[in-house]
Parts: structure tokens; sequence; C-alpha cells
């Protein structure tokens, strides 16, 4: 089994900001299986199913970003995952422009917060990431504002697509491999 994690911030109030694009890819692969990531366990909401033949846990941890790694080590330590290699964290990037995506093997948390917290109660930074472009095309007085806030509106407008890709890559990359997963989508 797969455990796929969408990083993100619970509640109405952060919805369509940046920091829950992992939220939206989630929700998204939720979608192409006729489901919604709505049961509660493990201070995430969850849904099970099976993509091209490969059973997956769907997460949206519901613990806020900065401690993320409590809801994934809990989930980890409840379902068959066998190693972190298995476990697919989605999350939002300032480093990258909009719409890029990149993914990685493993690697430090590069100042995010939620991934910190993962490598943190994983014990380990060897589990692979696929990661949402969302930097500026201007400087920033304030990161924290930034992606807290929503999409602007030409963001808005390619997030569709945006998504789409991500999570046609989050599937690459558990049903192909990461090696498929970074030639196709990197």
């Amino acid at each position: 089994m797969w455990l796929i994690v969408g990083l993100g911030n619970p509640g109405p109030k952060y919805e369509l900001t940046r920091h829950n694009y992992g939220f939206l890819v989630v929700d998204e692969l939720a979608r192409r299986l006729g489901k919604l990531v709505r049961t509660p366990e493990c201070q995430s909401l969850t849904c099970q199913g099976v993509i091209e033949g490969i059973p997956v846990l769907l997460a949206k941890p519901q613990t806020f970003m900065n401690i993320s790694g409590v809801a994934v080590a809990s989930l980890t330590a409840k379902h068959p995952i066998v190693s972190p290699a298995q476990v697919l964290v989605i999350s939002d990037d300032l480093a990258l422009p909009f719409g890029r995506l990149r993914i990685r093997r493993e690697g430090s948390a590069g100042g995010h917060n939620g991934l910190k917290s993962i490598i943190e109660k994983l014990g380990t930074q060897s589990f692979p990431r696929l990661r949402l472009g969302i930097a500026p095309d201007h400087p920033m007085a304030d990161t924290r504002d930034y992606v807290l806030g929503t999409f602007t509106r030409s963001e808005q407008a390619e997030l569709p697509a945006t998504i789409d890709r991500a999570a046609d890559a989050a599937t690459v990359l558990f049903t192909r491999g990461i090696e498929a997963a970074m030639a196709d989508f990197n």
C-alpha cells in the first residue's frame, strides 16, 4: 500500500490558499476514484482506493502544516506501509515557479515546515515528494502571508491543469516508479 499525503491546513479559511496545494492534488486523486477524502483517522481525513492496481491511502493531515509529521507517523504505524519509500508527500514549494513540478526520491525539508515535521517524525529524509511550484514572479516582503494567501486570478485559471498534471505525476510515481515520474514530469 502507498500512503499519498497532501499537505495543507484544515478549515475553510485556508481552503484555496497556496499552502493547501497538496490537499487539492489529493482531492483530485480521490475524485478520479469517485471518492472524497473525508474519513477521520489519525488526525487526518483519508480515503482508500486502488489506482491502476495499486492500493493507496489518500490523506490530508488535519494537524496544521507545521506538525504534519504527527499525522503521517500515526498513519504509517496503523496501515501496512512497508517503508517510508512508500509515502509520497505532495507539498507547495516557494523555490519553484508557479505550475512547475519537481519529483525527488528524498531530500531535506528545504525550509518547508510540513516536510521538516514529517522528516522528524519518520526519522528519515528517504521518502519521495512531489513539490508544486508557487513562487511569485516578483519579490515578496512576507512569505507567510504569501503562502497563506489565495491564488491570483491568473494562477486560478492555470490551477485545474496544474492539479491534473500533478495527479498524473503522482500516479506515474507509484505505478511506474520514481525514475519514470522524474523523466516525464521534472
